[in-house]
């Protein structure tokens, strides 16, 4: 169902290490593309993973990071770590640069392991469905979307479909509004003719090996509004000083109380998750965890906040 698309960032990959149960418990596939060159963290969390009896995606082929220029030592790293465990899927970047000849040899590389492709920019749908025939059905297909059309995306009908969408408008922290439209994927992914859906959480597709000195400080927090036929929106609660980048951790408070206050008010639609929680636990306690484990948690709320959403969809 929820494919939430992960760069392999240190906090990314925490986040998923600690939401797997959840992950697994609701049918949650998160996409890893790995952006560093050690793949230890990779393998913890495909430990968690797999401990959980869940299921993930790792890009053999990223388009960004370290394994950028090749990614043959996450293509080892599977079949020697992970070709026990049928529960990870090879994931095959098509970008617009990919040749057909490029994307049938990957393809024939991992014929040993499940694989999901993602669709992103590949101009040569038609041929390459046609050179894999039959085994369309058993493979998953993730569209980016606004990068492929509808005609392409039915030459891979067969197998299943999900529809990856990027709700996170990235700007400076100082630019954000108080509160956004994020998606309605989740509503309306059927409608897609999808089977599933995605997104990138609240880091959006847009990669920053480094972040820069935070002039602001914003906590990017998503919920349901159940009174507007359940869409997602997002709330960035940005710090009041935004002219230097000292004091990150005064920042942080100033940017913690307004969301203390929304979380108080009366008409307060944010889902109270494990996440809130613990941010509630860091204003009580005065504490400035590094903006790594804000972003982190945030990560962690949007997981739940989903969860939860399903769950009472059932």
């Amino acid at each position: 169902m929820y494919h939430p698309y992960f760069r392999g960032k240190q906090y990314e990959l925490i986040t998923i290490r600690e939401t797997a149960g959840i992950l697994k418990e609701n049918g949650f596939v998160p996409v890893i593309e790995p952006v560093k060159q050690s793949l230890g963290a990779l393998n913890k969390t495909l430990s968690a993973i797999k401990d959980e009896g869940g299921d993930a995606v790792v890009v053999v082929n990223p388009f960004h990071g370290d394994h950028a220029d090749n990614g043959d030592s996450i293509s080892q790293f599977l079949m020697v770590e992970r070709g026990d465990y049928e529960g990870i899927r090879a994931g095959i970047l098509l970008k617009e640069e990919t040749s057909l000849a490029e994307a049938i040899e990957c393809c024939n590389e991992h014929a040993e392991h499940p694989i999901a492709l993602i669709h992103a920019g590949f101009s040569h749908g038609k041929d390459l469905a046609g050179a894999l025939g039959e085994q369309i059905a058993s493979m998953k297909s993730l569209f980016i979307d606004g990068r492929s059309s509808k005609l392409y995306q039915r030459h891979f009908a067969t197998g299943q479909r999900v529809l990856l969408r990027d709700g996170f408008k990235s700007r400076r922290n100082r630019d954000y509004p108080p509160v956004e439209f994020f998606s309605d994927l989740h509503v309306t992914y059927e409608d897609e003719g999808m089977g599933g859906f995605g997104d990138f959480l609240i880091v959006g597709d847009e990669y920053r090996e480094t972040g820069g000195p935070a002039y602001a400080v914003a906590i990017h927090i998503t919920f349901i509004d159940d009174a507007n036929d359940g869409v997602m929106n997002i709330y960035h609660f940005v710090s009041d000083r935004q002219d230097t980048p000292t004091d990150p951790a005064g920042k942080f408070g100033e940017a913690l109380a307004k969301l203390m206050a929304v979380l108080e008010a009366e008409n307060n639609k944010i889902f109270e998750s494990d996440a809130i929680k613990e941010f509630r636990e860091l204003s009580a306690r005065g504490h400035y965890p590094g903006l790594g484990y804000v972003k982190k948690l945030s990560m962690k709320h949007h997981i739940e906040t989903l969860a939860n959403y399903f769950a009472q969809a059932e």
